[in-house]
């Protein structure tokens, strides 16, 4: 799944994930089931560098645990962001050396709609999901790097 927050990643995941039933592997479910709410918009440089690691640490734990049920021939969905071809790029390298078929599935939404799903979701915050800061959420967009057409076709 590549996309910001709000752009429907997890959403579509779960519809995925029952179409192919396939293991749905969710980051920030996992990250607030092990670590709770541990941002906000008071948070810091060093808690969001906390944050980003554990984070980090989850998904190469949640890749080891994809790698696994791949080779037993099952589908999986890792609903992480992939928000730099760089990291696509990685994950599709990593996918041939598994000889498993590898498929991105983009949930692109306008900034106006991200921010108005963020606003939406931290008024909520529905579980499995983190308050996103808006400063954090712009910040981010800027850093994103939309798949380009020869991704998306693969």
């Amino acid at each position: 799944m590549v996309g910001l927050p709000g752009s429907g990643k997890t959403t579509l995941a779960r519809k995925l994930e029952v179409e192919y039933a396939a293991l749905r592997l969710t980051v920030d479910e996992w990250h607030v089931r092990l670590f709770g709410m541990d941002v906000d918009d008071r948070s810091d440089d060093a808690d969001f560098a906390t944050h980003n690691a554990r984070h980090g640490a989850i998904e190469l734990l949640l890749w080891e645990t994809a790698s696994r049920v791949l080779m037993l021939g099952v589908d999986v969905i890792l609903d992480f962001g992939f928000w730099t071809k760089r990291e696509r790029d990685e994950l599709r390298a990593k996918a041939h050396e598994l000889d498993v078929r590898f498929r991105i599935h983009f949930a692109d939404a306008s900034e106006e709609l991200l921010l108005e799903r963020i606003r939406a979701r931290n008024s909520q915050l529905p579980s499995g999901t983190f308050h996103i800061p808006e400063a954090s959420l712009k910040e981010w967009m800027r850093l994103f790097e939309v798949p380009s057409a020869d991704e998306l076709t693969e």
